[in-house]
């Protein structure tokens, strides 16, 4: 199960300039402490989960993992309380977002974005492939209305979380929605669902009694994708069994991005009480996976596994999910 090759999980675009610069912080970092969130502007409404505050064990010593993640070592890490969105942010709520504010994603403004090849029908048209992970292709006009290309659309899609969004996407809905993204540290205690010491917020056991406890890519990775656990690309962000908080689908289905920049050593020097990530870097902080994950290559559906992009990167594996101040 080892493969270090990041372009597994999700192609990196490269930097458009005047894109986000290094140094860059979300302008919208605060929360209100109400659930019904936004400022004087169209209200969204999220289901929250207050998540307590205190200590938990971030990260694992698993040596099947991957190193050049950073995933290790076992640390103990105290939070604040906080609440965060049961599912990730949908369809649905990302076109309140850009109805109101007339945002364009990072995909509208390039043109294109980068879908799985498993997606496409047999004809379509020959398009450039990422050289590491020849699966992912990129096309034209695949942005978040159009998940798959023109060809594609969410109106029947309302309820799945919304994919082709950057970093700079996400951080813009929260500037508008009054709320942020999770900490790498939020996430993963929010993952767990209160348990300790496992790779699933279940437990370690991918499919216990033969359920499938989450949307991740079933049979011979790339072309063989089986569909066993009922869905080929995304699901709904609100199908399979919450975890131990009551939250959907933190591990499979789509990647969520995160707050923090990423840093190989991370766990070794940053802070234990509500610690925030590296103060720089040159990518964010992506977890949980996505359902083009498979043991074969990419054993990252994991609530201790770590990856990360670049904050103009899109692709119809990555999403994101919202936090708030507790209620």
């Amino acid at each position: 199960m080892q493969s270090d090759g990041q372009p597994c999980c999700a192609p990196v675009r490269p930097t458009e300039p005047g894109a986000l610069p290094a140094d860059a912080e979300p302008s919208g970092a605060g929360a209100g402490s109400e659930h019904q969130v936004g400022t004087q502007r169209e209200r969204i409404e999220f289901d929250f989960v207050d998540i307590p505050g205190g200590e938990f064990t971030m990260g694992t010593n698993d040596p099947r993992g991957y190193p050049t993640d950073g995933e290790g070592p076992e640390h103990t890490v105290a939070l604040s309380p906080f609440a965060i969105a049961r599912t990730t942010v949908t369809n649905d709520q990302f076109q309140a977002f850009t109805t109101a504010t007339g945002h364009q994603s990072t995909a509208e403004r390039f043109g294109n974005s980068f879908v799985f090849g498993g997606l496409l029908p047999d004809d379509f048209p020959p398009t450039r492939g990422v050289e590491a992970a020849p699966w992912w292709r990129e096309v034209d006009g695949a942005d978040w209305r159009h998940p798959e290309g023109p060809h594609s659309d969410v109106a029947d899609r309302g309820g799945h979380p919304v994919v082709h969004v950057s970093w700079e996407d996400a951080v813009a809905f929260c500037d508008w929605s009054g709320t942020t993204l999770p900490t790498e540290a939020q996430w993963e205690c929010a993952a767990r669902g209160g348990r300790s010491g496992s790779h699933f917020p279940w437990g370690d056991d991918l499919e216990p009694n033969g359920e499938h406890r989450m949307n991740v890519f079933q049979g011979d990775f790339p072309g063989g994708n089986t569909g066993a656990d009922g869905w080929i690309g995304t699901s709904p962000a609100d199908h399979f069994p919450p975890n131990g908080f009551g939250l959907h689908q933190m591990t499979g289905n789509v990647w969520e991005w995160c707050l923090d920049w990423f840093a190989l050593l991370t766990y070794n020097r940053r802070a234990a009480v509500d610690p925030a990530g590296p103060p720089e870097g040159s990518a964010r902080v992506m977890r949980g996976g996505s359902y083009l994950c498979h043991e074969s290559y990419c054993w990252r559906y994991r609530v201790d596994a770590r990856s990360a992009n670049q904050t103009d990167s899109t692709a119809g594996n990555i999403g994101f999910r919202v936090v708030a101040g507790p209620s």
